[in-house]
């Protein structure tokens, strides 16, 4: 989906989001905005680092019983 942007349609966002927040709220918003995404990116890494041991024991599992 985010390819499909481009440039000029990154620029018009920030202007609208100039526009809607004014320039004393954007590195506010920017801030908060950076800090969900890390926090994302870091709770979808626990998730899988979770499932990979969960899959390596049921794959253990399946090779002892053949």
């Amino acid at each position: 989906m985010l390819q499909n942007i481009g440039i000029p349609g990154l620029i018009l966002v920030l202007v609208i989001a100039l526009i809607i927040f004014g320039p004393s709220k954007l590195p506010e918003l920017g801030r908060a905005v950076g800090s969900t995404l890390k926090e994302f990116k870091k709770s979808t890494r626990d998730l899988v680092s979770d499932e990979e041991p969960e899959q390596e024991k049921s794959k253990i599992k399946t090779e002892k019983s053949i």
